[in-house]
């Protein structure tokens, strides 16, 4: 990559982050040791550079680099699926806000469901949410009140997620109240499930440092099995579900010992 040449004139500063504002714009993230070879600083100061960047809502930092915050774009595929039985998220959303209180250190998985989980958070003045989706993180730019733990990774498109080894050593550090947890299958029989192993991986060791695993779902995902299991019905202690579940899934689940709260 070629340096670029700018005059000591000007400020640097400025025109450093302009630079990479662009970059983020056509890329859709950069890298801390690619920029400091561009501008020919040292990886303090574009960490430094990155830094101010996210305080203003300009990108969100992730493990050696930035990435273009999710306000500006989201995914397609994803925002499509926000848009199915969007009014019955929106209630489960409200409904899993009563379950927090202030003071709260919760983990929010990937998924539109979870998005509207995160959208009924902002009227509290004291939490922590640990999550790998951005489009999450991007709901509390402006709420320095709640602290943001972004996991690591590597940038999932379809969901706006990062996942693989790096979010998954980042994740065993802590334990947590609550998870919430989005699903594209349950089934009272086989568990919970998703579209791919590395989700699915994931998703149990968020379950795994959680005291409470709440799993939120639309009644579309019942009696529907994906691709990757993350764990049986019976290691979930509460769903938070709309009035269209099945009726034998509802009296499944609750023979489980599973709380079954309907939004």
């Amino acid at each position: 990559m070629n340096k670029l040449n700018l005059s000591s004139d000007g400020d640097l500063a400025l025109i450093r982050r302009a630079k990479i504002i662009e970059m983020l714009d056509h890329l859709g993230q950069v890298k801390v040791n690619d920029l400091s070879k561009l501008f020919n600083v040292s990886e303090v100061t574009v960490r430094n550079d990155l830094d101010q960047l996210e305080e203003k809502g300009l990108l969100i930092r992730t493990r050696g680099g930035g990435i273009k915050t999710q306000r500006v774009k989201i995914d397609y595929q994803f925002n499509n699926e926000s848009k199915l039985h969007s009014l019955e998220k929106q209630a489960i959303g409200k409904k899993a806000a009563e379950l927090i209180s202030e003071n709260d250190t919760i983990v929010i998985d990937s998924g539109s469901t979870t998005q509207e989980v995160a959208h009924n958070l902002l009227q509290f003045n004291n939490l922590t949410i640990i999550t790998n989706a951005l489009n999450i993180v991007s709901q509390f730019v402006n709420k320095p009140n709640i602290k943001v733990i972004i996991l690591g990774g590597i940038l999932k498109h379809s969901s706006i997620s990062l996942v693989g080894s790096i979010a998954e050593e980042s994740i065993q550090k802590f334990y947590c109240d609550k998870l919430f947890l989005g699903v594209n299958g349950i089934d009272s029989k086989y568990g919970i499930s998703t579209t791919n192993i590395e989700d699915a991986h994931l998703n149990k060791m968020m379950m795994n440092i959680s005291k409470e695993v709440i799993v939120v779902t639309d009644s579309s995902k019942f009696l529907k099995r994906s691709f990757a299991t993350i764990a049986p019905v019976s290691e979930v202690d509460i769903v938070i579900t709309d009035s269209n579940i099945p009726e034998q899934e509802l009296n499944n689940l609750q023979n489980a010992g599973v709380r079954t709260i309907i939004a």
